[in-house]
């Protein structure tokens, strides 16, 4: 195993805790970025190009018609064969938060429709799932199993918002596990199936699962309601006849309590589990080998690769799945860096170099081929994810499709959560509805001082009437911090008033005339 360091030359800020890795072609895009995409990049897909140890971010774009799809980090994510045997291969994203905090229930499906040496293009297309909807959730997992010639996606886990019937005021919007329920998804017909099995008793989030034709092995996972790991281990056989699907669960030994916990696949049955917490305050340095056969697993523990010391001081770390053994990993550098919300970054290989030479040949021919084509108490799970992706490889493509990092603006600033003014007081975690406009966010209203800048509603103490008159009428406002201004600018201009001179008084024969009445006389005829 080897631990390589990667400087990141342009959008680092993008990089945070949540994100996923997409491969296409042998080629790694990133999904998932902080904040909301802007013009730069209104996909917020990036292709990793990695050079030299530099790694560089480049907007992908999406064709005219698929949907829309947001920025959403810890979703479920997994690869969709067209066939068991086939190299046409799709990505299915579940839930996952959206730069809004807003949880995600939707289903969508990647795919590549085109791809050069300076563009790729992307299809999205949102799924239409009926029957036992999973809510939405994020910090759970979706596999794929088969079954007598069918395939099916097995959901399960996550957390999610407290449903509104249980918020009280001190924890509006807190999070809770999901219930322990297994999701049967069809894709092809649009159904979903829950099941509630017995040997699920608490919900699990931020767990391991890897999948091998018909099974499902589940392993670790935080729950909330006793703050514990699980160490239990669970196998899932999902039987998919002509009639109803049939699903069983087992209790395995040797299971692990770790969370998020990182997996990448290094043969065709055998995995790597790296990376997790098996505390609040302790990282999981140890790493494991998860070798798969026939409705059994093997966990054997391996060598570690020289961990650095900032890697093995630091509190959090985080990163995803590059594929065929490689891994992207981050630790926090705000303490050693000018900007506050950079990180470090490495790229972990976990197979030998023999193997690692033999890759790099292949993804050379392959991106050769592929280039001559047309076209402040956050959790310690909610810094990881468990996804699959793959390995990048680096290809040509011109810097001047480098995307601008001086477009983005910091989710700091813009979210609905900031500290807006000085008697700012609000807090995600006691606010509650104050306007009847109000859902989970609170009203906003833009400040025209200077460049604009948004204040909370209720912190400007507006009453409801008065926010519907802002919003509705044409009209500036300015809040409590620029009195000054304000006045300046509402208040109308003083218009000189015109002197009005004095009636003279009427004489009397004057007066007369408009009183007397007036004889009406008419013309004589001109002939008789």
């Amino acid at each position: 195993m080897s631990l390589q360091m990667v400087s990141v030359i342009s959008n680092s800020s993008l990089l945070q805790p949540g994100f996923s890795l997409l491969n296409f072609d042998g080629h790694v895009f990133l999904f998932g970025q902080k904040g909301w995409p802007k013009r730069s990049c209104p996909t917020g897909v990036f292709l990793l190009d990695i050079k030299k140890n530099e790694l560089k971010m480049k907007p992908a774009f999406f064709s005219k018609d698929s949907c829309y799809l947001p920025p959403l980090r810890y979703p479920a994510l997994c690869m969709l064969r067209s066939k068991e045997e086939s190299d046409e291969y799709q990505y299915i994203i579940h839930g996952g938060k959206t730069p809004n905090n807003d949880i995600s229930d939707k289903i969508y499906v990647m795919s590549l429709v085109s791809k050069s040496s300076k563009k790729a293009t992307f299809q999205c297309i949102e799924k239409d799932i009926g029957g036992d909807v999973p809510e939405a959730r994020y910090g759970h997992t979706i596999n794929i199993v088969h079954s007598r010639g069918k395939s099916m996606s097995v959901i399960f886990g996550g957390r999610t918002y407290t449903p509104l019937a249980q918020r009280t005021t001190e924890k509006w919007n807190s999070v809770v596990d999901c219930s322990p329920s297994v999701f049967l998804v069809d894709l092809e017909f649009g159904c979903c199936t829950s099941y509630i099995l017995p040997e699920f008793q608490d919900g699990l989030a931020f767990h391991v699962s890897v999948a091998r034709n018909d099974t499902v092995y589940i392993l670790g996972g935080h729950s909330l309601q006793n703050n514990t790991r699980s160490p239990s281990l669970y196998r899932l056989k999902i039987d998919l006849p002509l009639g109803s699907p049939s699903v069983t669960c087992s209790i395995l030994p040797g299971g692990i309590a770790v969370s998020s916990g990182i997996v990448t696949q290094i043969r065709d049955t055998e995995f790597v589990l790296i990376g997790g917490y098996q505390s609040d305050s302790q990282k999981r340095l140890v790493c494991n080998t998860l070798v798969l056969g026939d409705g059994t697993i093997e966990i054997v523990e391996r060598e570690s690769p020289d961990w650095t010391p900032d890697i093995k001081h630091c509190r959090i770390w985080f990163g995803c799945d590059m594929g065929k053994g490689s891994m992207l990993l981050g630790i926090p550098g705000a303490n050693k860096q000018v900007i506050s919300d950079a990180n470090y970054f490495y790229i972990l290989k976990c197979k030998g170099a023999e193997e690692d030479k033999e890759e790099e040949l292949t993804a050379q021919i392959c991106s050769q081929t592929s280039s001559e084509d047309p076209g402040d108490s956050t959790p310690l799970e909610d810094s990881e994810e468990f996804c699959f992706s793959a390995e990048a490889n680096s290809f040509d493509v011109d810097d001047a499709d480098t995307y601008n990092e001086d477009d983005e603006e910091d989710e700091s600033e813009t979210g609905y959560w900031i500290t807006c003014s000085a008697s700012c007081n609000l807090d995600i975690n006691t606010w509650v509805p104050f306007y009847s406009t109000e859902l989970n966010k609170p009203a906003m209203i833009l400040c025209s001082s200077g460049a604009g800048h948004w204040v909370h509603a209720q912190c400007m103490d507006l009453s409801e009437s008065m926010l519907l008159h802002l919003s509705e009428a044409n009209v500036k406002y300015f809040c409590n911090e620029h009195p000054d201004l304000q006045k300046g600018l509402q208040t109308p201009k003083k218009v000189k008033q015109l002197k009005k001179r004095p009636m003279k008084p009427l004489r009397r024969k004057a007066a007369r005339r408009l009183t007397t009445p007036v004889k009406k006389s008419f013309p004589r005829r001109l002939f008789e």
